[in-house]
């Protein structure tokens, strides 16, 4: 049974995440991305950021491993194994780029049960380690209710 008592909960912060240059490559290479703002540093600096820019969906690298420990956790209940991810947003606060120490606040928004699944809606504060705000994730992961809906 998922336990409703999660929701309005704020879990504790995790990082410091080191953005690399290397890892903003490689992830561009793995979505096909082609953009110079990531891969070619004289590019990035002549658009104005002082190192590679990373991908928009790059927040996965580092927001879903700290997720998916919380959803593993068997105090909260949720079916890991059976799970589909509905719907993801971003909100860029500001570019993520190489160098940056990015901090994960995990936020447990709303958790319902509708037509035999259960639906949790995980917001993930992203800020960089002197407290500026990075990127605000949304993720919708459903899981089915089984006896206990």
């Amino acid at each position: 049974m998922v336990d409703q008592s999660w929701v309005g909960h704020s879990l504790d912060p995790v990082g410091p995440y080191q953005v690399g240059r290397e890892k903003i490559r490689e992830f561009a290479v793995a979505i096909g991305d082609g953009d110079p703002l990531f891969h070619d540093l004289d590019a990035a600096r002549a658009a104005g950021h002082p190192d590679l820019v990373a991908p928009p969906t790059f927040p996965t690298c580092f927001t879903m491993p700290v997720i998916e420990r919380f959803l593993r956790d068997p105090a909260l209940g949720w079916d890991y194994t059976r799970m589909v991810h509905g719907d993801q947003r971003i909100t860029f606060h500001r570019p993520i780029r190489a160098g940056d120490e990015l901090m994960t606040v995990v936020h447990v928004d709303e958790l319902r049960t509708r037509a035999g699944n259960h639906m949790l809606t995980l917001r993930c504060e992203v800020a960089d380690t002197a407290g500026e705000p990075v990127a605000t994730t949304h993720s919708l992961l459903v899981s089915p209710a089984g006896e206990d809906a």
